[in-house]
């Protein structure tokens, strides 16, 4: 049994930020626990693949979490974001349109999953499609008054689990996609 007993919202100028304190059974006894949130809302991400190439689609921007801790510049990664309207394919195609011009019709919702869950709320929904070079049929490059600057990637599926291996695509979401793309023989 979990019984809320407070909420306080700590920091709310971006993302909602809050101390929840809650009561739960543990071996019988009720105990008393608070724990610091970080609700960003929830997200959804998209693998490209093209099975005749034998390629995928992903990207290239500046993170500064990741560069405050590691130092990195850039990470690779899936194209992905929020989800402002409830609806995780319809934001999984404008990520994906915004981030790197491809316009396709639809895509495969193949899971969802927390990415964080003992401090982050956030489930991502993960979308494949296939793609052709045809497809992009605008110039990407995220939004630029939301400061991004994204650059668009193809690789080779089997690049991709290289550098994923060598440590070069680190990020959680890409990582996930490849490895579905990989146990479900998608490139053979």
């Amino acid at each position: 049994m979990i019984r809320i007993l407070s909420e306080v919202i700590l920091d709310a100028s971006h993302w909602i930020y809050k101390r929840v304190t809650y009561e739960t059974d543990v071996s019988g006894e009720m105990e008393r626990v608070s724990r610091e949130i970080f609700d960003r809302g929830d997200a959804a991400a998209i693998l490209l693949y093209n099975l005749a190439r034998g390629t995928i689609i992903l990207t290239r921007q500046f993170r500064l979490p990741a560069f405050l801790n590691g130092g990195e510049t850039e990470l690779i990664e899936a194209c992905a974001g929020r989800i402002d309207d409830g609806d995780p394919h319809a934001t999984a195609l404008r990520e994906l349109r915004e981030e790197t011009g491809f316009v396709i019709g639809g895509a495969r919702r193949i899971f969802e999953c927390y990415m964080s869950p003992g401090s982050v709320t956030e489930k991502i929904t993960f979308f494949i499609a296939p793609y052709e070079p045809g497809d992009r049929k605008e110039q990407g490059g995220g939004m630029a008054d939301e400061g991004e600057s994204v650059e668009t990637i193809e690789l080779t599926f089997a690049d991709a689990l290289d550098q994923v291996a060598s440590g070069k695509i680190r990020d959680a979401k890409t990582i996930l996609l490849l490895q579905y793309a990989q146990i479900h023989k998608l490139f053979g």
